[in-house]
Formats: C-alpha cells, structure tokens, sequence
C-alpha cells in the first residue's frame, strides 16, 4: 500500500493530470492493482473528462433558494462530512469515488463547490490520503498549488513516492534543478522525473535530458499522443487503451504505449526497490 503523488511547480502546464490518467488506466488493465486517483484541485474537470461525460444536476428551489447541487455531497465533500462525525472507515471510501474499472480502478474528483467550501475541505486531503492508503494498493495523489504550501508539503512527506512532473522546455528543467536544492526531498530516492506531453523529435531527448540533469536513471515520459489527447476529452480513455493493448510495433502508437508502460514499470521498480530498503 502506497501513495503516489504527482507534483509539479504549479507555474506551468506540464501535461501531470493526463499523465496520471494514462499511467492508472496502463496500471488498472495490466495489473492486479486496486488504485485510487485522488484529485485535489478546485473546478478541475481535467481527470473528469477523461473517464466519464458530465451530468447537469437539476437544482431543486428551497425556501431558501437554490439547494445544494445533488453532487455535491459525493465525493470529497462528503468524504468530509463523515469525518466530522469521526464515524469513517478505510472501506468507506470507495462510496464516495467514481469507479472505472470494478476492483482495479476509482477515482475522488475535484472538489466543485464554491470557493470557501475548498479551502475548508482541502485541510482534510492528507487525512484523506492517509486513510484511503489502508484500503488501496495504490492512491495517485494529483497535487494541486491551490492546496497551499503546508498542505503541500504534509502530502509530499507523507508520500511513498514522488513523481516530478516537468514540461520539455530547458526554462522548467533549469527551475527544477534550483528548486530541488532548495527541497532535498525533491533530490531524493523517492522522487522520479517525468516529462509530460514529450516529443521526441526535440532536441531535449529523454537521453540529453537525463545527461543534462545527471540523472543515473532515464527519465520516464508520456508523449503527445493526438489519439490519447482525443480520447482524454471524449471520455474515451479506457476503450483506448483496450483498443492498443496488443499494438504492433510498426503501428504510430507504439511508441506512446511503450512509454506509458515504462513509466508505469518505472513507478512499480521504485516502489520495490524502496521498500526492500526500509
């Protein structure tokens, strides 16, 4: 049972959230891993988008106005009202998730509730972490800036492993480097390289990055993929992977579905190695 979060510098977009998409859907059909995806951010559809279409929600008017939307007591919200109560177990969880694939794969959304309401809620997310890691083998934790820095930080400390999610652009690989000086934890055994969104055929290869940086291990990818960018806006992403599961080699996709299995093969490799180390 471990927690995976995927972090970045929160000043860039660097593909985090739709690589975390690609790797649990690799993971979920490949191995026999029960996986929660937690997304922390506020009005991020971006997870939502990927795996299921959105409903509108009639709104119902009280004497009040308007009710709270029906949705709103799914998810994290109420998550946290049970927790209130102090009456939560780790089994609990799974009746507030979104499941994709039955016993593999479930996902908590963003919080999209007003403003106020997050930044009370989003003080139960590491909680919330902590307890969904007893009933899980695995929870993905897309951290989000709107967090704040202490929350933060509690998540990333409390994390089996970190995945540094970084755009291939020379201005966020040279931030990385200063800023990791300045977060040890970032320079760790726990912490992996991820480039998000990667292309090839750019002169920052997975081979001059990972010299450039002097990274003893080669640094894991998810390439642009204009068939897995398509599908992540149709919520079609599970019927993708099943589709290129067995992917011939000559075929244009291999190369992206190599890599999401390296990475995913890279994420497991870490998790061993450090618990054999402990």
């Amino acid at each position: 049972m471990s927690v995976i979060t995927f972090w970045n510098n929160g000043k860039e977009q660097s593909g985090k959230t739709l690589s975390i998409a690609a790797i649990v859907t690799q993971m979920a059909i490949e191995h026999n891993y029960k996986i929660l995806v937690i997304s922390t951010g506020y009005k991020d559809s971006t997870l939502d988008r990927c795996f299921w279409e959105e409903r509108k929600v009639k709104r119902n008017l009280g004497l009040f106005g308007p009710n709270t939307n029906a949705a709103m007591e799914e998810g994290v919200v109420g998550l946290e009202t049970i927790m209130k109560s102090n009456k939560i177990s780790a089994d609990q969880i799974t009746n507030y998730t979104k499941i994709i694939f039955k016993d593999r794969l479930e996902i908590l959304p963003s919080f999209k509730g007003e403003k106020l309401e997050y930044d009370e809620i989003k003080t139960y997310y590491p909680e919330i972490i902590n307890l969904a890691n007893n009933y899980y083998d695995l929870v993905l934790v897309d951290l989000d800036a709107e967090l704040g820095q202490d929350i933060i930080e509690t998540v990333l400390n409390n994390s089996n492993l970190i995945i540094a999610s970084l755009s291939q652009r020379l201005a966020s690989i040279n931030y990385f480097m200063k800023l990791r000086e300045q977060m040890p934890i970032l320079n760790s055994k726990k912490t992996l390289l991820l480039i998000g969104r990667y292309d090839k055929y750019s002169k920052y290869t997975i081979k001059n990055i990972s010299r450039y940086m002097n990274e003893k291990n080669k640094v894991s990818t998810i390439p642009y993929n204009t068939l897995f960018f398509e599908a992540c806006e149709e919520a079609k992403l599970p019927d993708l992977f099943l589709r290129l599961r067995k992917v011939d080699e000559e075929d244009r996709n291999a190369f992206f579905i190599s890599e999401v299995k390296r990475t995913s093969d890279n994420i497991i490799y870490r998790l061993q190695d450090l618990a054999m180390k402990m």
